[in-house]
């Protein structure tokens, strides 16, 4: 197919997943309710929610800047932000973009009413103005689709860095939620992680790539990477600090050290990594 076609097609999914119908213009003559939530709440449910103005767009411009605020998980003292590598990557998109938002660490028991009746109290959570997202990766899509400079999402080149990515973070978080450190089910967890290493290392040291990122040629930071980068810094954290550094990056992974060290630097993502070492390691301890 051609790449026209691909982001047509592509351009049709989103339009059908935050419910809009899009005329010349790119304005918005239609919004229903996101499709995290529409497939379980009955009519007189909506029509609550409505009521509430947390819901209904009339005819009118396609969504402005302004108006945002994400919700996300706290660290340990309540108000400062965690560890979430799901609200870090949100909070990547929003920067490249140039998007004004306010942040609120949210408990459980801080978290707005709405967000507990409505959404399940799920963060991150972006509520700009009066819609609301929960989940990151549609956060992302929605935010990259209506605010497109820089645009993240790619037409074309996307197979390979998707299937070098596919398994790694649940890999990683099996490994590192493993206690004791050392014993053969650590070992088995270790080894199938590293599994996932190679993958990444092989499709980064590719002979003729370019540029430092995962897709295509390397040149574009895309989605992919601003999804990676938190779970390789979360990674790159908790090997030192919880599993005693027992990945040899530099000498069997030296391709996927430089793109780790590449992302880590880049502004949008070096820039909400503010919660740092000691909260990545915080967060995952919970887990031992």
């Amino acid at each position: 197919r051609s790449a026209s076609h691909k982001k047509e097609t592509t351009n049709m999914r989103v339009r059908t997943l935050f419910g809009l119908t899009l005329a010349a213009g790119r304005r918005a003559t239609s919004f229903v309710y996101p499709l995290t939530r529409a497939a379980h709440v009955s009519s007189s449910g909506l029509d609550m929610i409505r009521n509430r103005g947390l819901e209904t767009r009339e005819e009118g411009a396609t969504p402005l800047p302004g108006g945002m605020t994400l919700y996300v998980k706290p660290a340990a003292d309540g108000k400062s932000v965690g560890d979430c590598p799901f609200a870090h990557f949100v909070r990547i998109v929003l920067a490249e973009k140039g998007l004004e938002y306010d942040l609120v660490p949210s408990t459980q028991e801080a978290k707005p009413q709405w967000l507990v009746d409505d959404y399940g109290g799920k963060m991150p959570a972006l509520r700009h103005r009066k819609e609301c997202y929960v989940d990151s990766e549609v956060i992302a899509q929605y935010l990259d689709f209506f605010f497109k400079e820089p645009e993240l999402s790619v037409s074309e080149g996307t197979d390979d860095a998707e299937a070098a990515i596919d398994g790694f973070f649940p890999a990683m978080a099996k490994f590192i939620k493993h206690s004791p450190n050392g014993d053969e089910e650590d070992k088995e967890k270790q080894a199938a992680l590293e599994e996932k290493l190679s993958v990444l290392e092989a499709h980064l040291g590719k002979v003729g790539r370019t540029g430092p990122y995962l897709v295509g040629n390397g040149e574009a930071f895309t989605l992919l990477d601003a999804s990676m980068a938190p779970k390789l810094y979360a990674l790159d954290v908790c090997l030192k600090e919880i599993k005693g550094n027992p990945v040899d990056f530099d000498g069997k992974y030296p391709a996927l050290r430089k793109y780790m060290d590449e992302v880590f630097e880049r502004p949008s993502v070096k820039s909400t990594s503010e919660y740092g070492p000691e909260t990545v390691t915080w967060g995952w301890s919970s887990y031992h």
